[in-house]
């Protein structure tokens, strides 16, 4: 099963991307979650 990854600001839990969520740190974090065949989020 594939993965993926999304960022979310910890803060409000508003999706935020991959890149920004690295650079921030402390107020952000980057989530691993399972993708089905079609590559949406199983969860």
């Amino acid at each position: 099963m594939a993965k993926g990854t999304r960022g979310r600001d910890a803060g409000n839990g508003q999706f935020i991307t991959v890149k920004e969520a690295e650079r921030r740190k402390k107020t952000a974090i980057v989530e691993r979650f399972d993708k089905d065949k079609n590559g949406r989020p199983k969860n």
